[in-house]
C-alpha cells in the first residue's frame, strides 16, 4: 500500500468518525431529558423538602413553594415513598397538596425553576424555567388526583365555590434568553399566550378523581421550527391557585415523567 492510499484511508476513517460523533451528539441533544424526572431524589434542609439529592445542586431543576411555606411549618410538596407508580428500592413520587394558610389558599405546586424569596408575606418571587434544548413530541408520566370541593375563592373565580377542584400539568418550551422572573404579588403564573418567544405548549387538566395512578401523555404543539432555550413544567393540585381559589383537600401525586421523541 503506497503513502497516498494510506492517507486516503486514514482521512476517510477520520471523516466517518467525525460524522458518527456528530450523529451521536445530535441524537443525545434531540432526546434530552431533565434530572430527577422520576422524582426519586429528595432531601430536607431547614424544614423544607427539596427535589434533588443532598449536595447535588448541579442537578437541581425542580422547585416548589416549600421554602416559603416551611417558615410556618408547612410543606405543600413532599416525597411519597409508599404510594408510587413504579415500585422498587429507592423509588419515590411527588405528593402535591393544596393548603389553607392564614385564610388564603396555597396551591400545591412543583415546577422547573427556582423559588427565590417571599415578597411582603403576600407572595413570592420566582424564576420560571430551566435550560433545555430538546424538541420532544410529548411529556408522559403517571398522575393520581384526589380533588376536594372548592371552598376558598377570590375574583375572578368566586363563582367556582362549591364545585370540584381541578389539577393541571402544563409544559411550555420557549426561546427566552433567561428564566422568566415572576413576582406573584404583581402577576399571576398564567402563561402569556401572545409571547412570541414561546415555541411549544401542552397541558393536561384533571377535573375528577382518578382510580389510583393513571398514565398520561401530553402532546406538545409547536408553533415553529426553532430550538428552545428553556422549559417550564408546572404541576399544581389547584388549577386556579394563582387566584387563591381551590380546596385545601386537593392532592395530586405525580411520578415517572419522561419526554418522548
Amino acid at each position: 500500500m503506497n503513502t497516498q492510499t494510506c492517507f486516503k484511508e486514514f482521512f476517510g476513517m477520520k471523516n466517518s468518525f467525525t460524522l458518527l460523533l456528530g450523529l451521536l451528539l445530535a441524537t443525545t441533544l434531540s432526546a434530552q431529558q431533565l434530572p430527577n424526572m422520576n422524582f426519586d431524589n429528595w432531601h430536607k434542609t431547614r424544614g423544607s423538602w427539596n427535589l434533588y439529592a443532598e449536595k447535588d445542586e448541579d442537578n437541581r431543576v425542580w422547585d416548589t413553594a416549600n421554602r416559603g411555606s416551611s417558615i410556618l411549618g408547612i410543606n405543600g410538596t413532599t416525597p411519597e415513598y409508599e404510594h408510587v407508580a413504579v415500585a422498587g428500592e429507592g423509588k419515590a413520587a411527588a405528593r402535591i397538596a393544596s393548603k389553607k394558610i392564614l385564610g388564603k389558599l396555597l396551591a400545591g405546586n412543583l415546577f422547573t425553576g427556582k423559588f427565590v424569596r417571599i415578597v411582603k408575606m403576600k407572595g413570592a418571587e420566582l424564576e420560571f424555567g430551566t435550560p433545555f434544548n430538546g424538541r420532544p413530541k410529548s411529556l408522559s408520566g403517571f398522575a393520581h388526583y384526589q380533588p376536594g370541593i372548592i371552598h376558598v375563592v377570590k375574583a375572578p373565580y368566586k363563582n367556582l365555590k362549591g364545585t370540584g377542584d381541578e389539577a393541571i400539568i402544563e409544559v411550555t418550551l420557549a426561546a427566552w434568553d433567561a428564566p422568566q422572573q415572576v413576582d406573584t404579588t404583581e402577576k399571576t403564573l398564567d402563561r402569556d399566550e401572545s409571547d412570541p418567544d414561546i415555541v411549544a405548549t401542552g397541558h393536561l387538566i384533571l377535573d375528577k378523581e382518578t382510580d389510583g395512578y393513571i398514565p398520561f401523555e401530553i402532546p406538545l404543539a409547536y408553533r415553529d421550527d426553532r430550538t428552545p432555550n428553556y422549559i417550564i413544567i408546572l404541576c399544581t393540585s389547584s388549577r386556579f391557585g394563582n387566584y387563591f381559589t381551590g380546596s385545601s383537600d386537593s392532592v395530586l401525586f405525580v411520578d415517572e415523567f419522561q419526554f418522548n421523541y
